[in-house]
């Protein structure tokens, strides 16, 4: 999907929410959708500031509510107190998620997911979404704790 047709959904959204468009959220949007990967808010927040685009902590918190709400992103992963998201665009994927580095690592496996629908299904259970988040060292962590 275009940048520009995602913009005019958000800016629907917001109107249906009886929200203003406002430029701060623009910019926290045009943001978002340049990540292309994982982030967190504190990233939107380094770059608002080094654009020096005024923009609160709060606004941002709202606005990725929003764009949450609206299924443009996703919460993936939350390590150290902290909420990492990434855009939703992308096909579904798991993550391996280094202790040491916090590096992200993204897999996707048909025997898990093919496990998984067989567990819903014995359970009589109807799936909606999932996350798998599997924590540990990355090679060049794990080597590092090795020599120590």
């Amino acid at each position: 999907m275009k940048h520009a047709d995602i913009k005019e959904q958000f800016r629907e959204f917001i109107r249906e929410k009886g929200l203003k468009n406002t430029v701060q959220r623009e910019a926290i949007l045009n943001e978002v959708l340049q990540t292309g990967g994982h982030f967190e808010i504190e990233d939107i927040v380094y770059q608002m500031r080094k654009k020096n685009i005024p923009v609160s902590r709060a606004t941002i918190y709202r606005t990725l509510n929003l764009l949450k709400d609206m299924g443009l992103i996703n919460e993936v992963i939350k390590i150290d107190n902290k909420t990492i998201y990434e855009l939703a665009l992308k096909h579904h994927h798991d993550h391996l998620i280094c202790k040491s580095c916090k590096k992200i690592i993204e897999f996707t496996d048909e025997e898990i997911e093919k496990l998984q629908d067989k567990i819903c299904k014995a359970h009589n259970f109807f799936p909606e979404t999932h996350r798998l988040e599997i924590y540990g060292y990355c090679q060049e962590c794990f080597q590092k704790r090795k020599k120590t």
